[in-house]
């Protein structure tokens, strides 16, 4: 059987290539590809070629927010048969480490996270996976829902560790596909103000029509308007999901005393200039996020009941054929660009 896979090749060169098709092992199920997300890591891989310690060797395939058909199972698999719709969380833990046995899988230190060097991703028509992180997803819910399910995780994790529960008023830092994500999530939890700093008008016009109140920082002075809005007392949380030091800087100043703020995502390795006083002073709890843990249940139904409706976060859609273009245009558009996904045929 032919199974073809977008390569990346050397940077920013993608091919389209046949592949083996992968063997079927004991506990995997063979999935058919239906939709596939381009996610932030995958450009920056895509452009550089790394990320921190992980350098990509090629060739090598990108792609880990996917979901697909079922067309085969091993034959000691019970959960799933052929047919079933499913996305994949996709990150693999050892299931035996001090961290997964506590439930904190997501640090497993031995995870094979697909796309994460050197462990290939999805772009590629069949993979076979574990089936324990094989998810059915509803014949109501579509394959482009099925692989938006990772970030909304990520969103979902983020809103849960910040504890955004009902009546609270919550500041995210950023409104690309993760802030976006952390909006609705917020908005799902129960927060009647949910404040949107970014510094696109496109982004932040998605953000207003998501539920949130925008604030372009080119215009505004984001923290005295947050400050204004709650006389003063500040968020009850903050997201970051910029993670530079102007933001967490702005994160502390705009969190009311005793609240959380979470780092979400991370665009710079270093912070300089963090004010500490007040973090003191005002006991903030500063906590981050990696990723997500136990929660691709939880996010598939809030998904399919209705509950978040993550459609209108993608701006961009491209057939499997082109992944090319549809990296290219990416990265030669990124400021217009919230999310693109990669349809199969």
């Amino acid at each position: 059987m032919k199974n073809t896979a977008a390569v990346l090749t050397a940077l920013h060169t993608l091919e389209m290539k046949e592949v083996p098709m992968p063997e079927l092992k004991a506990g995997e199920v063979m999935v058919k590809m239906q939709a596939v997300g381009v996610c932030g890591s995958d450009v920056h891989y895509y452009q550089h070629g790394r990320i921190g310690d992980f350098v990509v060797q090629f060739p090598f395939i990108l792609g880990h927010e996917c979901a697909g058909v079922v067309t085969q199972v091993a034959s000691d698999v019970t959960t799933l048969r052929a047919g079933d719709r499913v996305c994949l969380e996709p990150g693999v833990p050892c299931g035996h480490c001090a961290f997964c046995l506590s439930g904190r899988y997501n640090l497993c230190p031995d995870v094979k996270f697909l796309a994460t060097p050197p462990y290939d991703g999805c772009l590629v028509e069949y993979i076979a996976y574990p089936a324990q992180w094989a998810f059915k997803i509803p014949d109501h819910m579509s394959y482009e829902e099925g692989a938006l399910v990772e970030p909304l995780a990520i969103g979902i994790n983020a809103a849960n560790t910040g504890g955004v529960g009902l009546g609270n008023s919550v500041l995210i830092f950023g409104a690309g596909c993760i802030g976006l994500m952390s909006l609705m999530a917020a908005k799902a939890c129960g927060a009647t103000a949910v404040y949107v700093v970014d510094m696109l008008d496109k982004r932040l016009a998605l953000a207003e029509k998501l539920g949130g109140i925008p604030l372009n920082a080119n215009r505004v002075d984001a923290v005295a308007a947050v400050l204004k809005a709650t006389d003063g007392k500040g968020a009850d949380v903050v997201l970051d999901c910029a993670g530079v030091s102007a933001t967490v800087t702005q994160a502390i100043r705009a969190c009311r005393a005793g609240g959380a703020i979470v780092v979400v995502g991370m665009a710079a390795d270093t912070l300089d200039n963090i004010p500490l006083g007040p973090i003191s002073a005002r006991e903030l709890t500063i906590t981050s996020i990696f990723r997500y843990k136990n929660l691709y249940p939880t996010t598939i139904a809030a998904i399919a009941g209705g509950k978040i409706d993550v459609r209108g976060i993608v701006s961009d859609r491209y057939p499997f054929a082109e992944t090319a273009r549809a990296y290219a245009e990416t990265v030669r558009n990124i400021q217009d660009v919230i999310k693109s996904v990669i349809v199969f045929d």
